[in-house]
Order: C-alpha cells, then sequence, then structure tokens
C-alpha cells in the first residue's frame, strides 16, 4: 500500500478535514486509513462534493413540474420541450481556480461545464457565463478579466459551441476572490437521456478521453477552502484544458452511446476518478473494483495510485458498458483517436477496490462516502433588515444630464462589447439573440424546428447583501422577468450559490435566507429548480465576497418567430411601461455611483405581481391581448427594468435602436425616483405606431391592462421632436416634465461614455 512519512491524523488536516471528521472515518473503517484511502475521503467530504453545509437547505428548492424530466442529483437537470426533445442544462463554478490562474480556470470551467451535459446524451447548443471581478482600479482585475475572457473564448470557440450570453459585474468586495460561473444548455431526444447510476454487478468499466497527469490533484479541496497570501503558489493544483480534445470527446461519446453499448456514463469532474467511480457504483447500490496497474492512461511517468485518484485532469470519461460491448467501444475510441481502456468491473460488495501495483491499495465502503457523507446543520444569524429610503431622503442629481451618462459609463451598466465580441456567438448557425442584439435573454433556434430555447443568467448581488431573503426572490424574478421579455415560457431554473465561509453563523444565515427567497419565488413562478452548484468558502483573509446565488435560467418559444428584443424603437413608436413605480432607491445603482452609498433595504419581490405583468407581457407580444383589426402586432420590443431604472432601460433602447428617444415624467413622483427607482415587476414595452396612430395603439394596451389588473402607462416614444434646430441630424436622449423640458443629452455622446469605458480601461497593456 502507499505510504506517507507523515502520521493520517496530521495529512487529514492537510487534506482540509475536521479532527471530528478523521475520527469519523476512524470509526466507519474500524482502522486508520492509507493515503489513498485518506485523499479519496478527503476529497469526497470536501464542500465542493458532499454539499455538507448546504444540503439540508438545498431541500427547500422545488424540483419537480410539469415539464421536469430529471432534476437535481444527476449531472444536469432535464426538462421537456415537446415533440420528443429534452433541453439538458447546469451552471457550474471554478472561482478558486480562474482567479489562481485565470486562463486555464476559465477555460477549464467551460469544458467541465459542457461535459455535464454531453454525458447526459444531449449535444451542447449554447454557453453563458457570470463573471464578477474587483475593484477596476485594484492591481490585480484587468489581468483577471483579460485572463478569464480569453479562458472562455478560446475553449468554446475552439469546441465550437456558441457564448451567446451571460453578465459581468465590478465591486472591491470580489479583489480577493473572483466569480467565473459557466452555463452550458445542450438539445437531446427525450429517449436518448443516459444517466451515471450503473445498473447490475459484472459490467466493464471503462476510462476513455485525454490521458490522465498530475494536474489538479486536490483541485476540490482547493475549492473548499478560503484563500490566504499562499494562494498563487497553488497554479498545480488548477487543470490545464484541451478544447480539440473536448470536441473529439464530445463526438466519442454521442457516437458511443448511439450504439446502445452504455449501461451509465460519468464524466470526470472534481476528484476526478475519484467521484466518477464513486458515483456511478454508490447510486447504483453497487460497489466498483479498479485495476490501476498499467491499463490507465497516464501522461506522466510513474504516478502513484493517489495521484491517479486525486488527479482532475480534463477531458475524461468513465462508461460502464453493457456486456460484450467493449469492441464496438474500441473501434469507436480508435477513430476519434481517444485514448481509452477497461480498467474495472462492477461488483455487489459495496465497496470501492483499488489496486496498483499488484496490492491493493484502497479498500473502503462506499456509503460513508456518499449517503453517509458529513452534513452539517451549522449555526446561522439572520441579518438585521435595513430600513427603507424613501425617495426624499435621497437628493436629485445636481446635473440630470451628467447622471445618466455617469450610470450608463460606470463598470456594471457600461458595454461589454469588448467582451462579447472575443466570442464566437453564431457558430452553429443557430443564435436569433446573443449578446450583441438589444434582448434581456439568449434565444437560440432548435434546429430543423419553429421552437427556440432562451436562455440567461442574473443576480443582483446588493439586494442580496441588503436584504438575502429579498435578494434570492429577486434573482429568480428577474431571470423570468429576462426569458419572458423575449417571449419565451420560463421553464426551470439552475443555480450557482457562491457565498463566503459557511462556518461563520452571519455568512451561513445569507445562505439560508437567500436560499428561502429562491425557493419561495421559483414556486410562485412554476420556475422549479433542476440542477445547480454551490460554491462556499469564498473569502480571502476572512473577508467574504459579496453573496452572489446566481440563478441561471431556460424557457421555450414555442414559435422562434416571435421573439423579440428592444432594438426596434424608431419615430412614432410609444414607450410604456408596465408594473408599479414607487421610486424606491435602496441599494440602488444611483445611489451607489452618484453617492458612494450601499445602504437601505432593496425593492421589495411582489411575486403575484410578477406572474401577473410578465403573462401580461408574454400574452401581448405573441398577439394573444389587443391585436390589431388589420394586422399585425401591437408590441413590437420588449425590456424588463432592473439596474439603473427606467432612465437606464430607456437608454439602452435608444442605443440598441439607434434611435432618439424622449420620456415624459408624471407628476407626483420625484423625478429622480421615477427615473433611478429600481421597483420589480416592470417592463419597458415599445409599441408599433399602430399605421400611424399610436393613441389607438395606447389606447388598446391600456385598455387590455386594466382588464388583466396590470398597473400601464404610456411614458414616451421615439422621438425625432426633439432635435436641435441647429443640429438636424443629432439625436438625442430627453425628459420632459409638466414645466417643460428637463434636460437633454446627445445620443452621439451617450454611446461614447456607454461604449467607451471597458476599450479605454483593457487599452493599457496587461
Amino acid at each position: 500500500m502507499d505510504s506517507s512519512p507523515k502520521p493520517a491524523a496530521e495529512l487529514a488536516a492537510d487534506f482540509g478535514l475536521k479532527p471530528e471528521e478523521y475520527l469519523r472515518i476512524l470509526e466507519r473503517l474500524g482502522r486508520e486509513p492509507n493515503l489513498v484511502e485518506l485523499g479519496v475521503f478527503s476529497v469526497m467530504w470536501s464542500e465542493h462534493c458532499s454539499y455538507k453545509s448546504s444540503r439540508m437547505h438545498l431541500r427547500k428548492f422545488p424540483t419537480t413540474g410539469a415539464r421536469v424530466v430529471h432534476g437535481p442529483g444527476e449531472n444536469a437537470g432535464v426538462v421537456d420541450i415537446g415533440d420528443g426533445q429534452v433541453a439538458v442544462f447546469k451552471m457550474e463554478s471554478h472561482n478558486h481556480p480562474s482567479f489562481i490562474e485565470p486562463y486555464q480556470g476559465a477555460a477549464t470551467g467551460v469544458g467541465g461545464i459542457m461535459r455535464d451535459v454531453f454525458t447526459m446524451g444531449a449535444r451542447p447548443i449554447a454557453l453563458l457565463n457570470a463573471l464578477r471581478f474587483g475593484d477596476p482600479e485594484h492591481p490585480k482585475t484587468k489581468r483577471l478579466l483579460s485572463g478569464v475572457v480569453a479562458g472562455i473564448g478560446g475553449y468554446g470557440n475552439c469546441v465550437g459551441v456558441p457564448t451567446v450570453g451571460g453578465e459581468t459585474q465590478f465591486h472591491a468586495g470580489y479583489n480577493g476572490n473572483i466569480l467565473v460561473n459557466a452555463m452550458c444548455v445542450g438539445l437531446a431526444d427525450a429517449d436518448g437521456i443516459f444517466l451515471s447510476a450503473a445498473p447490475a454487478p459484472g459490467l466493464p468499466v471503462v476510462y476513455f478521453g485525454s490521458k490522465t497527469g498530475r494536474d489538479g490533484i486536490h483541485g476540490a479541496s482547493m475549492a473548499s477552502a478560503e484563500f490566504d497570501e499562499a494562494s498563487e503558489e497553488k497554479r498545480p493544483t488548477v487543470q490545464v484544458g484541451d478544447p480539440f480534445a473536448e470536441k473529439l470527446l464530445i463526438e466519442a461519446t454521442l457516437e458511443l452511446m448511439a450504439t446502445g453499448a452504455v449501461a451509465a456514463i460519468q464524466d470526470m469532474g472534481a476528484a476526478g476518478l475519484t467521484s466518477s467511480s464513486v458515483e456511478m457504483a454508490g447510486k447504483g447500490g453497487l460497489g466498483i473494483e479498479l485495476d490501476l496497474d498499467g491499463a490507465l492512461p497516464q501522461r506522466e511517468a510513474a504516478m502513484s495510485a493517489y495521484e491517479m485518484m486525486l488527479s482532475e485532469s480534463q477531458e475524461r470519461m468513465l462508461a460502464i458498458l453493457k456486456p460484450g460491448r467493449e469492441a464496438e467501444a474500441r473501434r469507436i475510441f480508435e477513430k476519434w483517436g481517444l485514448d481509452a481502456a477497461v480498467i474495472g468491473i462492477t461488483t455487489d460488495t459495496g465497496r470501492i477496490v483499488l489496486r496498483h501495483r499488484g496490492a491493493v491499495v484502497c479498500d473502503i465502503p462506499l456509503a460513508p462516502l456518499s449517503e453517509d457523507a458529513p452534513l452539517y446543520d451549522r449555526p446561522h444569524l439572520r441579518p438585521e433588515p435595513r430600513a427603507r429610503l424613501h425617495p426624499e431622503d435621497i437628493p436629485p442629481p445636481a446635473d440630470y444630464a451628467e447622471a445618466v451618462l455617469k450610470l450608463m459609463s460606470c463598470p456594471d451598466m457600461a458595454s461589454k462589447r469588448w467582451i462579447w465580441e472575443q466570442y464566437d456567438r453564431h457558430v452553429m448557425a443557430d443564435t436569433l439573440q446573443d449578446s450583441a442584439t438589444g434582448a434581456d435573454a439568449a434565444v437560440v433556434r432548435i434546429h430543423g424546428t419553429n421552437k427556440a430555447l432562451a436562455m440567461t443568467s442574473d443576480v443582483n448581488p446588493r439586494y442580496v447583501a441588503a436584504d438575502p431573503y429579498e435578494g434570492g426572490k429577486q434573482a429568480v424574478a428577474e431571470a423570468w422577468r429576462n426569458l419572458t421579455a423575449v417571449g419565451a415560457d420560463p421553464i426551470a431554473v439552475t443555480d450557482n450559490l457562491n457565498f463566503g465561509n459557511p462556518e461563520r453563523p452571519e455568512i451561513m444565515g445569507q445562505i439560508v435566507a437567500a436560499i428561502e427567497g429562491m425557493a419561495e419565488a421559483c414556486r410562485a413562478l412554476d420556475f422549479p429548480v433542476v440542477s445547480g452548484n454551490v460554491s462556499l468558502y469564498n473569502e480571502t483573509a476572512g473577508a467574504a465576497i459579496p453573496p452572489t446565488p446566481t440563478v441561471g435560467a431556460v424557457g421555450l418559444l414555442p414559435n422562434h418567430k416571435q421573439h423579440v428584443g428592444y432594438s426596434t424603437l424608431s419615430s412614432g413608436c410609444s414607450l410604456m411601461l408596465i408594473g408599479e413605480t414607487k421610486g424606491h432607491l435602496g441599494a440602488s445603482l444611483y445611489l451607489r455611483e452618484l453617492f458612494g452609498r450601499e445602504d437601505g433595504a432593496p425593492p421589495p419581490v411582489d411575486l403575484a405581481a410578477e406572474r401577473r405583468n410578465g403573462d401580461f407581457v408574454r400574452a401581448l407580444i405573441r398577439g394573444e391581448i389587443g391585436p390589431d383589426p388589420r394586422g399585425g402586432k401591437l408590441l413590437i420590443g420588449a425590456h424588463d427594468l432592473s439596474d439603473g431604472g427606467l432612465a437606464a432601460a430607456a437608454c439602452e433602447i435608444a442605443l440598441a435602436s439607434d434611435s432618439a428617444v424622449g420620456l415624459h415624467a408624471p407628476a407626483g413622483i420625484p423625478l429622480h425616483s421615477w427615473l433611478f427607482g429600481e421597483d420589480q415587476g416592470r417592463y419597458l414595452l415599445i409599441l408599433d405606431d399602430d399605421f400611424g396612430d399610436s393613441e389607438r395603439a395606447i389606447a388598446q394596451v391600456l385598455a387590455a391592462a386594466a382588464q388583466a389588473g396590470v398597473p400601464a402607462s404610456e411614458v414616451g416614444q421615439g422621438d425625432t421632436a426633439n432635435r436641435h434646430d441647429n443640429d438636424d441630424w443629432q439625436e438625442y436622449f430627453s425628459v420632459r416634465t409638466r414645466n417643460g423640458t428637463e434636460f437633454t443629452l446627445p445620443l452621439s455622446r451617450l454611446r461614447q461614455a456607454h461604449e467607451g469605458w471597458l476599450p479605454r480601461y483593457m487599452g493599457d497593456s496587461v
């Protein structure tokens, strides 16, 4: 057996196991573990693999629904999209590796999330990412941003899967711990889904893909620990990706599945060969024996059993084949140039047994590694609710035009063109809307059909920090609104719960409250959670990141021709606001960017109003409400309101449409709270001019909204009347009050501010 000069108890601490956890191992085994066995326990009991701090709370999520085929527990969630097809999707983090080695950390995050999807039998059709970086002035931020974006683009572009959407934000709270959350959506036949549970003993276990090296050893353990001054010395624990090998692996895996030879299959992600073998055998209630001598493909010489089992080398799979299908599988692997070998067999022992160099180096029961893994009900303190800020508590800006410019050019709101231009967004030729097209969600056509999938990712960490429960509700609601705003029926959610150290009661309080808020929103909106990931210990030297429970979501467009964006405004089109405006400015972008404050309660989320308003907007998009008797739809564009409120949404419509916008402010509410308030459940709609009769279009929508109990008001139009007499060709963003024009802002100046920040920031050497 492998040995180590350190005592097992001391090694256990080095591997991240608590003293009480090591005692639990001794109790389960009735003896001391050797190095290999201790390594297996340490990765399987890591936070990253076992969810030991969050598992009991994750059970609060609704996970079933009319369209749910497979919920949490498999590699990815599966939902029915009709016509014998399913969508398969998941989101996962690669935060710690991306901070240590940004290019490879982000690249392998993309590769890993794709494997989760095609392991289920689905062909990946789209990628998204949710990125959080530190203060732009921090000395590491520019290098990290450059490396992460290059890694995402370099991997996804080479594999040939479009990167169609995502989000990027900056905050000093991420200075020491950035977030890189990757999401993948795939498509499969409903009768072609593959699961990971081993079905019977006596079946061959086949390794295929790239060779095993020493990269990524203890990556799962590293992802379950805080950073400190020595973290950047951990580069050897970051995996190295090969997108060309991933492409071969996708094709070989799908071809192997099509033969009917696969009984169960699992990718080698976190904890590598250990987690894949343990999970396959454990889920099936079986055992597994692996022979690590010779047959297992190795990239480096003289690898120990410990290194082979804990390596997180990329682009590798583990399959259990049906009897007698080895030769058939071998021909496929040879065709695609992949390394492959039969390395073991399933058993009925309920144990994992490893042999290496003629000896048994591991013989432990599987139950303690999975069902009997530690589960903690950690103490948690709910944060004290913040006081609500009223509009009169917050001053108006000294100059409204300058305030709009400052908001639209701040790092969070500024155009991310520099980022998404590095991604291939249209490979596979089915992308209908993406980051560049002026829409709240990406839309990808289902090839050969009239259907399309819409997809998005969302969270507002400011709101979650201010009130984790309301912030959790808002993250789900905004994802639901984004899908609705393009015309899609929201189907289901995946998530990535990014928080600090759960052993601190105040952090655990954030986790519990956010999960409960998300769960309430999911129930109210019939928006079940079908997959996800938890990333904890995101902190450095005791400073936690802002709580960031990212929500990824997928919706269905039965007819892709009905999708809308918000780049359709032209002169004569009306702008209509759906939803109630009270002018909530607590925890708002306006408050932070104009006054350097992040205080106040976030805007409350009325889930009944969200449902009612969203259903109304979706019906308008599809022409089910107020159709013009002469044909055509009243609504030709929609944009949900979020950061920056009405002003930001109207500016984004103007820029995407290259059209002047004139807003008409109502009486009875302070102008700054009307423009910049971040009340929830709201949409800004673009109405067709109804063949030159805009008043008729407005009246039809107002009547339908009143009947549905939905607040609605006409707030502006695509405007040519605000051109200056001495500048006939200059378009303007303008706001008028009853006392006359409040301010005007040349669209060219707005565009320069919005588009200019990120290229200027990245223009210096990185």
